[in-house]
């Protein structure tokens, strides 16, 4: 389970959260909705451990019954998957895929786990493919499977679909959803689209935090 506790967020006099609380249970999946500069990207850079140096914080962040928020980014186990697959160009797609990995993961099952997840994703024998190569929902696809093979204990959804087409988003959003339950990984995302929030699904409305 994910869990935010009285988070505070301000920069310099001004507040950009106060006493925001919220959990997620695990495989659920929770929708943040709001205009820009609601403090979603504060909150987000803030469980992950990058939160810019000239904002102030108090609150707690909790996966799993372990507080989270005093541990380095590395070591909270919270993925974050963006609208733009940000797949490193120069890599092979195998490769890309590869670095996501835990460290003890060794030998043989590296290449072997990667392969076993492009088949899942109906992406067999993309393991050499240039990322240049590959069509927004095979990018899509590839990113968001690089988010899982870190094996996260709380993945946060920054607007994943909004760069893609009606049908592919329509049809990568259910593949997510179906992922996230099956591996019972609490999720938080952010949208502008009410068809992105699954059947359901827990919506919390950002502008009336601050």
């Amino acid at each position: 389970m994910l869990m935010v506790k009285d988070v505070s967020l301000s920069l310099r006099q001004t507040t950009l959260l106060h006493n925001v609380s919220f959990r997620v249970l695990p495989g659920d999946i929770l929708t943040l909705m709001g205009p820009s500069g609601s403090g979603k990207s504060s909150l987000f850079a803030w469980m992950v451990g990058a939160l810019p140096g000239d904002l102030r914080a108090t609150g707690e962040l909790w996966i799993n019954a372990r507080r989270c928020d005093t541990l380095p980014t590395e070591q909270r186990g919270v993925g974050l998957l963006f609208q733009d697959a940000l797949l490193f160009d120069h890599f092979s797609v195998g490769q890309n895929l590869l670095l996501a990995l835990p460290a003890t993961i060794k030998g043989d099952q590296r290449k072997q786990q990667v392969i076993a997840a492009l088949d899942a994703a109906d992406l067999s024998g993309f393991f050499p493919r240039d990322p240049a190569t590959l069509s927004g929902g095979q990018r899509a696809r590839v990113s968001l499977l690089r988010a899982l093979l870190a094996q996260p204990q709380a993945l946060l959804l920054d607007e994943p679909f909004s760069r893609l087409d009606k049908n592919l988003r329509d049809q990568f959003r259910r593949w997510v959803f179906a992922e996230v339950r099956a591996r019972q990984i609490p999720v938080v995302q952010v949208t502008h689209d009410d068809d992105d929030i699954p059947p359901n699904g827990q919506v919390l409305p950002m502008a009336g935090w601050q």
